[in-house]
């Protein structure tokens, strides 16, 4: 059993790792990538000329008997959900880490660049079901106990249900969102709902995969376990027509994936667990600003 100290532990260096990227990396680029919730009033001053005659306070000036107008600037404050799937495939990866573990860094890295940025943040939890919902809120406990969330808590679920997932975010969050969705994607049947979600929230898809999980290689035959279905069984992989079949799955889930953001007007980012998750990102957020 995980002790407290343990626990306190990894957090703090999940936080050690991350909070230094947010810092140095990302603190410029999160608030060039993301608008706010739209204008505010900020004061009322002179009339200038060229200034827009919708924008007068006829209160003011009645009052003054000089022409005054209304100043609006933007509100930087914004609401960041994480959905993030962890279904047992999510504990899977061949080279340096786990893809949970890499969704963990990238939820903590985005989260720090959150804090700066004085906005809330929540997360939903899902496999086939929702399995925790973390309401949004300011503040670095906050933040590290979303941190301490997705490293330790256990999931009910095995299977991935992305559909559910973003139909739960409609339902709790009222307002506009940045609302980024960690997952392999391996599932389909959500494009409807997605495209609802996004008129409403701003979406990202961050596909985190592996090399394994896209090719089988020709090592003769092999047993296997499904990690979501738990189901166990002796594959061939001398045969061309079962690597095949494997990739083609693949490649099926990640198309769809591709084509149902798209169509959805929301945004990819698709990472291999090979890969540094850091370059994505600033090559993400840069492209945002322009």
């Amino acid at each position: 059993m995980t002790t407290t100290k343990e626990i306190l532990k990894k957090v703090r260096k999940i936080e050690i790792k991350t909070k230094e990227l947010s810092k140095h990396l990302f603190s410029g680029e999160y608030s060039s990538a993301f608008k706010g919730r739209g204008m505010s009033f900020s004061e009322v001053r002179d009339y200038h000329y060229g200034d827009d005659i919708r924008n007068i306070d006829w209160n003011v000036t009645a009052r003054t008997g000089i022409p005054h107008v209304k100043i609006f600037e933007e509100e930087r404050e914004l609401t960041v959900m994480f959905l993030v799937d962890i279904s047992q495939s999510s504990f899977f990866g061949t080279v340096n880490q786990f893809k949970s573990e890499i969704n963990t860094e990238i939820c903590a890295t985005l989260g720090f660049s959150a804090l700066t940025n004085h906005d809330k943040v929540g997360a939903i939890l899902f496999t086939d079901r929702i399995e925790k919902y973390i309401p949004p809120k300011k503040g670095r406990n906050h933040i590290l106990r979303i941190i301490r969330e997705l490293i330790y808590f256990e999931p009910k679920g095995r299977n991935t249900n992305i559909e559910e997932a973003i139909r739960y975010l409609n339902s709790v969050i009222k307002k506009r969102s940045i609302s980024f969705i960690l997952s392999d994607f391996m599932d389909n049947g959500y494009e409807t709902v997605l495209k609802i979600a996004s008129r409403k929230h701003d979406l990202i898809g961050v596909r985190v995969y592996d090399d394994l999980e896209s090719r089988l290689p020709d090592i003769g035959l092999i047993k296997i376990i499904d990690s979501e279905s738990g189901r166990k069984q002796l594959v061939d992989t001398g045969s061309k027509k079962v690597r095949d079949d494997y990739a083609n799955y693949f490649d099926e889930r990640t198309s769809y994936f591709y084509s149902s953001f798209q169509r959805s007007g929301a945004s990819i980012l698709s990472i291999n667990t090979r890969e540094d998750y850091v370059k994505h990102l600033m090559h993400f957020f840069k492209n945002r600003h322009k």
